[in-house]
This record gives C-alpha cells, sequence and structure tokens, in this order.
C-alpha cells in the first residue's frame, strides 16, 4: 500500500510525543537538561557519520551555500517558525472555551493565555527542531520514493521506529510541539512519495544519495548545535541544499 510508511511515521511521533509529554512534568529541570545534551552529542555523531557518505565533499559544500542563500532569500526558516506559533495559538485557543470566541475577534498577539515563562519558544522549538530532524536525511527521501515507486515502505518503517523512539525525549523537553512536527511529515513525506509514483525509478542514482546523505549530515550538525546551545543554526533555511545536491551530481557527475 503505498503510503502506509509515511501514516506509520505519523503514528509512531504522535506516539512517542504522547510517552514524551507525560514524562515531561516528572522529570526534573537538570534531567531534561541532560537529556537533551545527549540527544545533541547523538545528533552530532549521526551527522558526521552522514557526512562522510560523500564521494566528493565539493558537492555537499556549494549545495549547502546555494541552498542557503536561497533559503534565506525565502525566508524558510522564519515561515517555518511563524507557522509553529500559528500552531501554538491554535492549540491554546482550543484549550480555553473563552479564547476560542475571541480568537477569531481580536489580533493573535492580544490572545491572553496564561502558561509558564518560555512555554511559547518551547513549543515552536520543538515543533522546528522535531520537524527538521525527522524530514532531512536520504532514508527519508528514499524511502519515500520507494513507497511511491513499487509500494515498499519497510525503509520507512524503520525510519517511523527511529523517529518515534526519538520523541519521546524530545517531548520530555519540548512538549506537544513535537508532535505537530508530524504535520510536516505527512505533507513533505506524502510529497515525495506521490513524487515517485509519478515519475518512476529513475529519478535518483546511488552517488545522487549518497551526496544527499552528505548535504544532510551538515545540517544534522547544525541540529546538533542548537541542541547543545552551541549556535543557534538556521537550519531550515538550508533545505534548498536537499534538492540542489543531486542536481549538481547530476550536471557534473553523470
Amino acid at each position: 500500500m503505498r503510503g502506509l510508511g509515511t501514516i506509520v511515521n505519523v503514528i509512531t511521533v504522535l506516539a512517542g510525543t504522547g510517552v514524551g509529554v507525560l514524562l515531561h512534568g516528572r522529570m526534573p529541570e537538570r534531567v531534561r537538561s541532560t537529556v537533551l545534551d545527549g540527544i545533541g552529542l547523538i545528533v552530532l555523531g549521526v551527522g558526521i557519520a552522514s557526512f562522510l557518505e560523500t564521494r566528493n565533499a565539493v558537492f555537499p559544500v556549494v549545495a549547502i551555500v546555494a541552498g542557503g542563500v536561497l533559503g534565506e532569500l525565502i525566508r524558510i526558516e522564519d515561515r517555518l517558525e511563524a507557522l509553529g506559533e500559528r500552531l501554538r495559538r491554535l492549540v491554546e485557543a482550543a484549550a480555553s472555551e473563552p479564547a476560542i470566541a475571541s480568537y477569531v475577534e481580536r489580533d493573535p498577539d492580544e490572545l491572553q493565555i496564561d502558561r509558564e515563562p518560555g512555554e511559547s519558544r518551547s513549543f515552536v522549538d520543538g515543533f522546528l527542531l522535531a520537524s527538521l530532524t525527522f524530514g532531512i536525511g536520504a532514508m527519508m527521501i528514499v524511502g519515500s520514493l520507494q513507497d511511491g515507486i513499487s509500494g515498499d515502505s519497510e525503509l520507512l518503517i524503520v525510519k517511523a521506529t527511529l523517529d518515534g523512539l526519538v520523541s519521546v525525549p524530545f517531548a520530555a523537553v519540548y512538549g506537544w510541539g513535537v508532535g505537530f512536527s508530524a504535520l510536516s511529515i505527512a505533507v513533505l513525506q506524502g510529497a515525495i512519495t506521490l513524487l515517485g509514483a509519478t515519475v518512476g525509478d529513475s529519478l535518483l542514482d546511488d552517488r545522487m544519495v549518497a551526496e544527499i546523505e552528505a548535504t544532510g549530515g551538515v545540517m544534522i550538525l547544525g541540529i546538533g548545535l542548537r541542541l547543545l546551545d552551541l549556535k543557534k543554526v538556521k537550519v531550515g533555511s538550508f533545505l534548498p541544499a536537499l534538492a540542489i545536491a543531486p542536481v549538481l551530481v547530476a550536471v557534473f557527475a553523470s
């Protein structure tokens, strides 16, 4: 069944988020901080391992630079953050009946709902970081294409299992925002699955996949740096690089 892998992925992320949110209130701040640091270190390791898949570092370097320029010009990161903020407001409005009534009548910036300091930022960060973590990498792209081309969802189900496990500690730190990354998964993987069903199996070769993996590895390093509070890398702005890398291979390495 085409699309099964994406459906399973959405379910595992939502389930993992539910478990993580249950742990959120029972986990002392120092434990949450240590867990987040651990995730950050693991993410850095994954990023380095992915980058080493390249056969020529020029391809990911050029893709990252060109993708970053394009991403900043169209403000991808800002738009993702704005989407996360919009989702947060909708959730808060749904959680309070008075807020529901006023939400359509007043500017969202005037909506006043009691919440803990930093809760707003945690929701947006959780949505953004989870969306980027689960949406970057050759496993997502190749798995979605395989699902669309032949209905083989095995690779996406492996990814879904990993994403579900990672969403537990993510949600324990960031809360419900992580669960809304399931929307990003549904849209992105669904679109690539549809592309695979339409175009067929001639879209990517092994060399292209390797350079996508390497380019995604650089972006994953950026996520690790953010998780460790070392540098707020605007990883979302580099998303076009994932499309640029295989194009460079097709032009210069065919």
